[in-house]
């Protein structure tokens, strides 16, 4: 069963709609959006594992320029 999560992303000033592009871009994010508050970006991945999308934060989404702070929250199912 695959591990979905959202991951909240704050941006330089001005970078937010360069950011949402670039993260659209990686493999396993389903869907990346432009939000007001105090997040700039939500994303949804999905992975085959939580050590998976821990991964894919980490070496893809983090390492894109502009990006200041992320916050993952693993979807769980109650």
């Amino acid at each position: 069963m695959a591990v979905q999560a959202y991951v909240l992303v704050q941006t330089d000033v001005g970078k937010a709609a360069e950011v949402t592009r670039l993260v659209r871009e990686i493999d396993g994010v389903v869907s990346a959006e432009n939000v007001t508050g105090p997040y700039d970006v939500i994303a949804l991945l999905e992975a085959g594992s939580i050590d998976e999308a821990g991964r894919l934060v980490v070496s893809k989404v983090q390492r894109i320029d502009g990006i200041t702070r992320t916050v993952t929250c693993p979807v769980v199912n109650l």
